[in-house]
Parts: C-alpha cells; sequence; structure tokens
C-alpha cells in the first residue's frame, strides 16, 4: 500500500520517534495496557467479592499483554474489530481470549472492561501516550533545539548589527540579543509544557458511575476514580459526560500553537537574514540548490520548517476549536478527528529537526554585517538627539529629522554635524566613536 501521507512517506524516517506514542497499533497497546490496569485495580476494591484479587503472577502476565504487545497481537485485534466494527470492544473480546489462559482468570472474565464505556479506555488511553510523546520525543527535541539556538546567541553577542524596523534601516542592535528574543520566548513556552498534565476521564456511560453503582451501590467509585486515574499520571476530572471534555488537549494545543508561532517568526527572521548576508550558508560540494541555477544555495531547512510548521498550526487550531464541543451527553466528532494528533505533532517535529539542521548549516559573514551597518551611519541619529535633549538643547528630534530623514548621509558629514554640536566634549567623543 503506497502512503498517502508525506509522514509516512518521504518524511517517514525523520517521525518514526513519535510511532511509538500515535500509530494505530500504539493506541490499540494503550487501550490494553489501560484495560488491565483497570481490571486489577478492580480486583484490589475490597467491595469487589466476587472478583479474586489478582495475584502477582497473574499481575505480571496481564500487564505483559501490553507490555509485549506485538503485530500478531494488533492484527489480532484487527480481525476481531473486522466483525465487531467496534474498535474497543474488540480490544475487550481480545483480552477475554488471552486472560482466559491465565491461570485462575477464566472466571473472572466479566470483569474485563466491568462499567466502562469506550471513552473511558480511549481518553486514558490518549492521555498517557501524549504524556509519553511529549516527555521522550517532543520536549527533548524543543529543549535539543533551544540549546543549540542560545549557543548561536552566546556566540554572537558581540556582533553589531543593523536593524530594521517597518523594513527600513533602524538603530543597531547585536545579532546575540536578536537570537536571545526566540531563545527566551519559546524557553518560557517550553516551561509550560513541562509543567502541563492531561486529564483523565472515568465514570461510565454518561459520568456519573451508573453501570458502576448499580452493582456495587456501596463503593465510593470516586475516591477508585482519583486514585486510579492518578495512578496513570493523569489529573481526574470530576464531572463530565460519556466523555473527557478535551480541554486539556485544546490547553495543549494552544501552547503547540504558540510555540509553533514562535518558531514561524523565527524561520522567516532567518530567512531575511541569510537573505541579507548575515548569514552564509555552508556548501555541500554534492548537493544543488536549483535545477536550473547552479549558482544558488537556498535555505531550504527554514522554508521547510515554517511550511511544517504552519501545518502542524492549523492542526492543533482545528484541536482546540473543535474538541470541547460535543453535543449534550456524547457525539461521536471527536473521535475522527482525535486520530489526527499524531499528525499535528509529527508536522512539528519535523520542522524541529529542519531548524537544528539549518542552525548546523551557517555561519555568520562579519564582513557582509559591518558593510551593512556602515552603509547606513544615519541610524546614529537617534542617540544624537537623546544626548542633545538629556543636555536641554531644544528641537534636538526636529533638528536630527531635518538633517538625516529620507537623506544619504555619510560618516564624515555626521562627525561635522557632531563636531559643531553645543555639547561636552567628551560627549562628541562618544558619538563619533559610534560612527
Amino acid at each position: 500500500m503506497q502512503p498517502l501521507s508525506p509522514l509516512d512517506g518521504r518524511y517517514a524516517k525523520s517521525v518514526d520517534a513519535l510511532r511509538p506514542f500515535f500509530s494505530e497499533e500504539a493506541l490499540m497497546r494503550a487501550r490494553v495496557e489501560i484495560e488491565v490496569k483497570y481490571f486489577i485495580a478492580l480486583s484490589q476494591l475490597d467491595g469487589v467479592r466476587e472478583l479474586k484479587r489478582v495475584n502477582r503472577t497473574q499481575e505480571k502476565a496481564l500487564l505483559g499483554l501490553a507490555e509485549y504487545f506485538n503485530d500478531r497481537a494488533y492484527q489480532r485485534i484487527k480481525g476481531i474489530e473486522r466483525v465487531t466494527k467496534h474498535d474497543v470492544k474488540a480490544v475487550e473480546y481480545y483480552l477475554k481470549e488471552k486472560s482466559a489462559q491465565i491461570p485462575g482468570l477464566k472466571h473472572s472474565l466479566e470483569f474485563i472492561h466491568f462499567g466502562l464505556t469506550s471513552e473511558d479506555v480511549n481518553n486514558l488511553a490518549y492521555g498517557i501516550l501524549i504524556h509519553r510523546a511529549l516527555r521522550q520525543t517532543i520536549q527533548p527535541f524543543n529543549q535539543s533545539f533551544l540549546s543549540d539556538l542560545r549557543k548561536l546567541a552566546t556566540s554572537t553577542k558581540n556582533i553589531r548589527l543593523l536593524s530594521l524596523t517597518h523594513g527600513q534601516p533602524a538603530t543597531p542592535t547585536t545579532l546575540g540579543k536578536e537570537m536571545m528574543v526566540f531563545a527566551s520566548r519559546l524557553g518560557r513556552q517550553l516551561d509550560q509544557l513541562k509543567k502541563f498534565h492531561m486529564q483523565g476521564k472515568l465514570g461510565g456511560a454518561v459520568g456519573n458511575f451508573g453501570a458502576h453503582r448499580a452493582a456495587y451501590p456501596e463503593i465510593h467509585w470516586e475516591g477508585f476514580r482519583q486514585r486510579f486515574v492518578r495512578s496513570l499520571g493523569l489529573i481526574p476530572l470530576e464531572f463530565t459526560t460519556q466523555i473527557n471534555p478535551h480541554d486539556d488537549l485544546a490547553e495543549l494545543s494552544h501552547l503547540m500553537s504558540r510555540i509553533s508561532t514562535i518558531l514561524i517568526g523565527f524561520s522567516r527572521d532567518m530567512w531575511m537574514y541569510i537573505s541579507r548576508g548575515v548569514f552564509r550558508q555552508k556548501v555541500v560540494k554534492k548537493e544543488v540548490g536549483s535545477s536550473a541555477m547552479p549558482h544558488k544555495v537556498n535555505p531550504i531547512d527554514f522554508e521547510n520548517a515554517e511550511g511544517n510548521l504552519g501545518l502542524s498550526n492549523t492542526l492543533f487550531s482545528h484541536f482546540a476549536e473543535k474538541l470541547p464541543i460535543s453535543r449534550l451527553q456524547r457525539d461521536l466528532s471527536d473521535s475522527t478527528v482525535q486520530r489526527s494528533v499524531g499528525v499535528a505533532f509529527g508536522y512539528h517535529l519535523l520542522a524541529v529537526q529542519s531548524l537544528m539542521k539549518g542552525l548546523g548549516k551557517i555561519g555568520v559573514d562579519r564582513a557582509a554585517v559591518k558593510r551593512e551597518l556602515d552603509a547606513h551611519p544615519e541610524v546614529v541619529a537617534e542617540a544624537i538627539q537623546m544626548v542633545l535633549r538629556k543636555h536641554g538643547i531644544a528641537g534636538a528630534y526636529e533638528k536630527l529629522k531635518a538633517l538625516t530623514r529620507g537623506e544619504r548621509v555619510t560618516k564624515e558629514s555626521l562627525r561635522r554635524v557632531v563636531s559643531t554640536l553645543e555639547i561636552p566634549k567628551g560627549e562628541k567623543a562618544r558619538l563619533s566613536a559610534m560612527l
């Protein structure tokens, strides 16, 4: 079967790190994990007398169904699903098959998926998978990029650079400071990502433990929910309909969108710095920049990053707007949307890798940076007029405006102007040194 998405074709290797969390097989495995852990937790409730407490050997065997889940297990569940037309029910039937082979569990099979609705399993499965993807892949890659960016900022902190505001020459800055603008913004968002936690819903068909109470009215099911959901590393939801309302995914989507938007801005600025000659790109001998123009060395890594971040952002924006809305106690429109969560993370990961690659291929052209700055001595006008104001010279701004706005000036002409100013000699020398 030919891949439809470039994430499974051209870019497959680049996003392999996400497959353990967002492939359909990964989701099936997570469902198995939730179901067996729920079964074990039920067996430990004193009030569920009809279910014998799972012993260590049985627990190891049950957890092994998730730990050693493989393609054969996945294909068996898919085979059952072709009959049931329901993926979570297929997981239940699969687990009953496997659990019947574990000594001592044959008469306890009806406690698999006991009182649960599909969303109890699905939302918890997505929750643990997203946590793992964030901790093991998304955060490490972003932190690695942030580290590279901070190194670039440190190495260029003393390189004076011509600013452009509204695309026009402006007060000089330093290249390192401009890199730190993005590093500090990204760092703040990654700190929030590190603290983020998914929520977990457990409450049956309409969120009120109706089926659970029908069987065991004396059990405090809310306390059980708290303990079980927290054991998965998720935040328990107290009031829900049939589904997790997905406010957690909306919060995460907004956070990922902010990260991606910062990186889009960085990609575009790097593209422009390369275009201006601030950065030169390393030439790889056998690479081709253009199929027609032999001289070209294109900033493709930053262009690819911008494009893929846009795709990721579009999906995350849709998740944030769509997922928290469900008709009355439940509709199924969220289910098909959730299946593309991995795609959004995939394009984000692809983009971060492109940015890291791009940073590894650039170097500062100090001569070009100096030439550009030297070509625009008029940008010192702001500093001159501020010194004039400091010494109480009336109309300082207007004087410099008349001298420089829209005019081509030289360092020499500005030095002559500075020499005539009615300010202390030390100030004159300091302003001249800026030119």
